[in-house]
């Protein structure tokens, strides 16, 4: 086991069904999660990542493999012997009780001195920045504000890890943005590891240190968020993690520029630098919208199309663009402050820079 790190989940599954044919929960599961560092599950509904992180918590008993928290085996132990906290979607705020009380509430169960409280109630009221609104109610604070004393309420009893299960899904998308600013913050000003389960792309990649991308019980790629958006592994990764196009193909490995590759149904080729473990053959090229760029038609080593609809998005145009072989792709440029001189129906060309060409198997 690895001493350096604050959590160690080792080999573990999860069944609620004890039959075979039926796909677990969790599917031999592996992670090592460091000291003091903001980690998000991240995955569609049903992946499995709350499983992982009430297993975590101690709300779900694994069928087999081991938590360990600190150095210490933690999964047959109960929620409350466990040192962490969890912040839930529903943030389950007393609704009798101010702020103060809220954040008292559970320092109080724990036993801590009724003369040590108050200083740390004060503490966690300035982590949090609500001092002011101290001797409110829940019914008299706003959504993001809610979500700030129950992030207080659980960081109170100085948890070694706090769990957070889409505690921002609730909100509207300006105040989440907020938030998110927030809880990156009060991360690292109280130094102890976050566990952030999510669904959204982009809230994952602002937040985290690293990232596990999961997929029907298992995790496919942990990486920084910059790996992961970059780098992907997968294709599920590459898809889920904002958007992208694929391109069926073949590659011909060259000696002078790495490789090119050759699209379905298209005499063009296009440059590129291929994985070294992927062989001349069947492969899906992969790309970013906004990492190819639109030119004129008719140029060498190009992808040759039709724009068929503009986006106007504010700081971008989106184009989806018809290729010659009727396969789509969308593309993205920043807007400079002036009208976009493309049009539906224009010819155009698709410029792909050799380091933006991500190939995958097929």
């Amino acid at each position: 086991m690895n001493h350096t790190s604050s959590i160690e989940v080792q080999h573990v599954s999860k069944r609620y069904i004890d039959d075979p044919a039926v796909a677990p929960a969790l599917d031999d599961v592996s992670v090592s999660i460091r000291h003091n560092e903001f980690f998000t599950l991240l995955g569609p509904s049903g992946c499995g990542k709350t499983t992982l992180l009430r297993s975590i918590a101690g709300f779900e008993q694994v069928s087999s493999g081991s938590i360990h928290i600190g150095g210490h085996r933690v999964d047959e132990l109960p929620p409350y012997k466990r040192r962490v906290n969890t912040v839930f979607q529903n943030y389950a705020l007393f609704p009798h009780m101010s702020v103060t009380e809220n954040i008292a509430f559970g320092l109080e169960m724990q036993g801590l001195e009724r003369s040590a409280i108050p200083a740390r109630v004060k503490e966690m009221l300035a982590l949090v920045q609500m001092e002011h609104l101290a001797r409110r109610r829940p019914a008299e604070l706003s959504g993001g504000q809610q979500q700030r004393v129950a992030l207080a309420r659980a960081l109170a009893p100085k948890p070694d890890v706090l769990l957070l299960d889409e505690p921002l899904s609730a909100l509207d998308l300006k105040l989440r943005k907020e938030m998110q600013v927030e809880l990156k913050r009060v991360q690292q000003e109280a130094g102890i590891t976050f566990i952030f389960v999510t669904h959204d792309q982009e809230e994952a990649l602002a937040l985290s240190d690293r990232i596990a991308v999961m997929s029907s019980g298992r995790i496919l790629q942990i990486g920084t968020p910059n790996e992961i958006y970059e780098r992907p592994q997968h294709r599920f990764v590459a898809h889920f993690i904002g958007d992208i196009n694929f391109l069926p193909g073949n590659l011909r490995r060259c000696a002078q520029n790495g490789g090119l590759f050759q699209p379905e149904g298209m005499p063009v080729e296009i440059p590129c630098n291929p994985a070294t473990a992927l062989e001349s053959g069947a492969v899906q090229l992969a790309f970013r919208p906004e990492r190819s760029k639109l030119v004129e038609p008719s140029q060498p080593h190009h992808l040759q199309g039709v724009v068929e609809t503009v986006l106007y998005v504010g700081t971008a145009t989106l184009y989806q663009c018809r290729l010659s072989n009727n396969a789509t792709v969308m593309l993205r440029e920043n807007n400079e402050g002036s009208a976009s001189a493309r049009t539906v129906g224009s010819s155009v060309a698709v410029h792909l820079p050799p380091h933006a060409c991500l190939l995958m198997e097929a």
